[in-house]
């Protein structure tokens, strides 16, 4: 008879730890699942950067024909991260770049950008350096900056040390020798400036 109860004893406690492996494995999977849920796969993106000058003809057809249509397609979509690198090839350049880094809020920046460029022939050429930036000023206050803070921009000389070590340093590291110059994934992008063929270039390297 004894023998009998240590026996069921046994089998009681053998079952218990089966019982307990298999709620410990159960947690575990549980886990494994939920945080499966939680982490996003990791997608691949593509760095576009733009060595550009905002009174650059080239540019501005650049930024309407190729990268209007690259922010609905691709970066909006996260594919791809792209990003506007100052070079200024005169002072009207650089007085339009300072007052575009009046606009911290990233989608206005852009918004801003490309409203610089569609009004290219209005500020950037012809007159004096007052006369263009009371032009580009114009554009700002159209856009919803005010005379203050556009100032403060214009006059910000530690802003325009940025901006002009920027385009030392892209010209020592990247060769720069002419605008725009466009880098996919810090490689030179020497095709033509068509939407078609630089969306190719694209999805080749997001397959």
């Amino acid at each position: 008879m004894i023998k009998i109860i240590n026996k069921l004893n046994f089998n009681i406690c053998f079952m218990k730890k089966i019982i307990l492996i298999t709620l410990f494995f159960l947690v575990i999977s549980c886990e494994r699942h939920e945080r499966s849920h939680k982490e996003p796969s990791i997608q691949k993106q593509v760095v576009v950067k733009v060595f550009s000058s905002l009174t650059c003809p080239h540019c501005a057809n650049f930024h309407s024909k190729i990268i209007n249509k690259l922010k609905k397609d691709y970066i909006d979509t996260n594919l791809v991260k792209y990003e506007h690198v100052s070079f200024p090839l005169d002072l009207a350049a650089l007085n339009a770049e300072k007052i575009l880094n009046c606009v911290d809020d990233k989608e206005k920046n852009f918004q801003f950008l490309s409203l610089l460029y569609e009004n290219q022939s209005k500020w950037a050429s012809g007159g004096d350096i007052n006369t263009i930036n009371s032009s580009i000023k114009k554009i700002g206050k159209e856009f919803g900056l005010r005379d203050k803070n556009m100032d403060e921009c214009l006059n910000d000389e530690n802003l325009q040390d940025q901006i002009l070590d920027k385009r030392i340093n892209a010209q020592k590291t990247y060769k720069i020798d002419s605008t725009p110059t466009i880098f996919i994934n810090e490689k030179k992008y020497e095709g033509k400036h068509s939407y078609k063929l630089f969306k190719k270039e694209l999805d080749k390297i997001l397959k």
